[in-house]
């Protein structure tokens, strides 16, 4: 029983470490942090089945006892440390299921951050990809092709049309 109760505060101790990678380093491996997290869900579990077979056999035994009122209190307070170490196990799932929310929470976060890196970037050359194919078609007519300036009104139109988004992004602080 020691053993057992020893290692769940290993466990507890490892969490706290996980703990403090996942809510407090910035920049930390939270890949890392799951697999760490799965390991220590695993030795929980393993630890509360150990638990509740020595829980059952203790109750086998408190009932063959009867009459024996020494070896029954014995049982008994074999009993409350096991229910003991039962409460804390379920503690330490819940932090384990805590842990591993928070941690998928921060890659999704993360992840978010990228694809709406690329949606911006996507709509800021937008626009001037549409203008460039629309100079770049062989067309016979268009009258900007023998202004003097229609070389540079294109290129102008094309950074005005990619700024255009990225500063009401800015104005929106979406970025």
């Amino acid at each position: 029983m020691e053993n057992l109760a020893d290692t769940l505060e290993d466990i507890h101790r490892r969490l706290e470490d996980v703990s403090h990678l996942v809510l407090e380093e910035e920049g930390s491996d939270l890949e890392e942090a799951i697999d760490q997290l799965a390991k220590l869900e695993d030795s929980n579990g393993k630890i509360r089945l150990c638990l509740m077979d020595t829980q059952r056999s203790v109750a086998f035994l408190m009932r063959q006892l009867r009459g024996h009122s020494e070896l029954q209190e014995l049982a008994r307070e074999i009993m409350r440390d096991v229910e003991t170490l039962m409460t804390h196990t379920t503690f330490l799932f819940d932090k384990i299921n805590f842990l591993m929310d928070s941690t998928q929470g921060f890659i999704n976060i993360q992840q978010n951050q990228i694809i709406k890196i690329f949606s911006i970037a996507a709509v800021v050359f937008l626009p001037p990809t549409l203008v460039a194919s629309i100079y770049g078609m062989n067309f016979e007519h268009m009258p900007e092709l023998s202004w003097p300036y229609g070389y540079p009104f294109a290129l102008l139109l094309m950074v005005a049309a990619g700024v255009s988004p990225y500063l009401y992004f800015k104005h929106k602080n979406w970025l």
